[in-house]
Formats: C-alpha cells, structure tokens, sequence
C-alpha cells in the first residue's frame, strides 16, 4: 500500500490524514489505509484527493509498484507514510508534506532534533570552511544536520557533521536510487552510514528543476530552524529560508562583506528579520538546545597551524595580509596595494597558501582563512 501512496502524484500527508479520518473515523490506520484502497474513484475525490492521486490509488499500476518492491528490497529501503506513527512530527506540521518519505539508513534519524545548513553551490572558500566548522560544532552538540546533497555549501555541511561523528540527512530531489550530482555518490554512502538519505520521490525519478524546491520545502520542514552561509541574492537557497518562514521555523544568517555578492543574499534574509549569526552559541539559544557546554560551542577564530603562522609573520607578510584583507583579490591587485614586486608577493603568497593561511579562490584569486 504505501508503494502505492508513494506512486500517487501530489498526494500530501495532510491530504491523507483527512481522507482516512474521512472513511467512517477510523482510528486503526493499517484498516484505514486498506478501505482507502477500496474506495471508487469519485469517493477518493469527495475525500479531498487530487483527481490524478485517486487515479493511482484507484487503479495502481501493479508492474511499476512490483519493479519498486523488488527495489525496496533489495537496498533496504524504508517507507514512512503520514498515516502512521514514524512520520517526523516536525514534518508533519508543514504544509504540503508528502504522503511518504523513502529512506535509506538510519529512519529514526528523522525524529531527531535537526538544523538544515543551506547556501551556495560555489562558495568562497572560507564560507565552505565556515559550513563545515559550523556544521562539526553544531553536530557535536547533538543537532542532526540536515541538507541537500548539493555541490558547495550543502556538501562541507554534511562533511563537518560527519568529521566529528554526528548525524546527517541528505534529502535528495530525485529517486535515492539516483544520486545527484553524481561526483555525491561517495558522500551519499557515508551519509546512509551515519545518518539517512531521504526522498519523496519513487525510484527512477531524475533530478529535474522542479523537484528541487518540493525538495527544499522537506528540508525545512524536518529541521527546528535553517542556517544559511552563503547565498546571492536569487539564491535557490532563499527559496529554503522563506519556506523556513512560512512553517513557522528559525531562520538564521551568516553575514559577510557588503563586497561579496555571496553575502547579499544572507543581509537580505537578516533586513528581513532572519537571526544574524556570529558564533555556534546564537543558534543554540535561540533554539534553546544546550546538550554541551557554552564554551565548547563557539566556531574557533584564527586557530590552528594558520593562526600561529600569522602571528609571527615579518612585517611584509603582514602588509600582504592587510592588502587582503577578507575578500578575494588577484595577484595584479595585490602587487598594485602593497607596491611590492610581483615576485615577491607570488612567492609570499605560495608560502602562506602551504601555511594554510590563504587559499587560492576561483578566478585565481586569493582569499585569507
């Protein structure tokens, strides 16, 4: 039954629960589901179903739902259907959650509490570095991660969460048989290890442009609150946050240089009334979620090898290093403030990139870390 209700085109766990409390007040959901079944087509309609869901459920098509079972099966897929007691209770407040989630790894992962960490597909490289800090922290802490497998901020974010030993979800805008982008497959591996790939899509189903906001909606709809690291203004993970606004979820914004595009996007939410974040405790207060100590919590600044490199750094790496600033810069524009030879800024510059105190930014450009 529940392969069905996943084959069903529309069909939401809102729609479900009425149509069943519909059929006589039934409270036994297994009985509930199999009178549905049993329901002509115009009866699935008066029940509030879309007439192409009471379609599917009227006439399943045995061959597809046949090929799913064996799928089912063989990769040792879950199904959870609105109708019964494992559907995420944060999901099922938002609306238009779907009727049936699939699951590969750990389902009990879903009733967890849970952050979703979203931004963009390329970001800079200390927002990436930031996701994944963040994401390591906020784990530690006992928030399971939640995403959506994308390039850029999406995949350090799970990447952090399983550096330090937490939970991760990946929900997926295609079948879980379909992993996307396919340079994830790896990454989606680990995740079912650890914590859970989930999708509201039936298996075969590839990853097309409007699957990913239904997406999206899942991934705030499961979390206490969404974080954004870095996103431009039209940034389809603004289209997360407000979703995040209108389930009635924490939005919250890492804010950056008024000079970087990738921060627009994040000032934008913030004007809106996002909560502006500089450290890992923001989030845990505002969510009142204290499973470890304050002081274990805050993102470290300037730590590590980089750090000590920095610190005692003669007086001309230093100038090179102000020259940087926090925003990327390419070698022209380095040579142009500092009035140092070109040379001798590649050659420092090479050496702070092996110290880890720079990093080489798209374009050719360098960013500080």
């Amino acid at each position: 039954m529940q392969l069905a209700l996943g084959r069903a085109p529309g069909l939401t766990a809102q729609q479900l629960r009425r149509a069943l409390s519909g059929l006589h007040g039934r409270h036994d959901c297994s009985s509930g589901l199999q009178a549905l079944f049993r329901q002509c087509r115009s009866s699935l309609e008066s029940l509030g179903l879309a007439a192409a869901a009471a379609a599917a459920l009227q006439a399943p098509d045995t061959v597809r739902i046949g090929a799913d079972r064996r799928w089912v099966d063989s990769e040792c897929i879950r199904l959870i259907d609105a109708a019964g007691p494992l559907y995420p209770p944060q999901l099922a407040q938002a609306p238009g959650a779907p009727a049936v989630l699939y699951v590969k790894g750990d389902a009990g992962c879903l009733t967890t509490p849970q952050l979703a960490m979203v931004g963009s597909r390329h970001p800079t490289l200390p927002g990436e570095r930031t996701a994944r800090a963040f994401a390591s922290t906020l784990a530690g802490a006992g928030l399971t991660i939640t995403s959506g497998l994308a390039i850029g901020i999406d995949a350090a974010s799970h990447e952090g969460a399983l550096e330090t030993g937490g939970a991760t979800i990946a929900v997926l805008g295609t079948g879980i048989d379909v992993i996307y982008p396919r340079q994830h497959r790896t990454l989606a591996a680990r995740i079912a290890e650890r914590g859970a790939l989930v999708s509201e899509f039936p298996p075969g189903s590839p990853p097309i442009r409007a699957n990913f906001p239904r997406r999206n909606r899942i991934i705030s709809g499961l979390c206490l609150g969404t974080l954004v690291v870095e996103a431009a203004r039209h940034s389809g993970s603004l289209i997360t946050a407000r979703l995040a606004l209108e389930q009635g979820r924490e939005v919250f914004a890492i804010p950056g240089s008024i000079h970087n595009p990738l921060a627009r996007g994040c000032h934008a939410l913030i004007r809106s009334g996002a909560k502006l974040v500089e450290c890992v405790d923001d989030i845990l207060r505002e969510l009142k979620f204290s499973s470890i100590k304050q002081d274990d919590t805050r993102v470290p600044r300037d730590c590590g090898a980089g750090g000590a490199t920095a610190a005692r750094l003669d007086k001309a790496y230093k100038i090179l290093l102000d020259a940087l600033g926090f925003e990327p810069a390419s070698l022209d524009m380095l040579v142009d403030r500092t009035g140092l030879p070109s040379q001798s800024v590649a050659a420092m510059l090479l050496y702070l990139e092996l110290e880890d105190v720079v990093g080489l930014h798209s374009g050719g450009r360098y960013v500080r870390l």
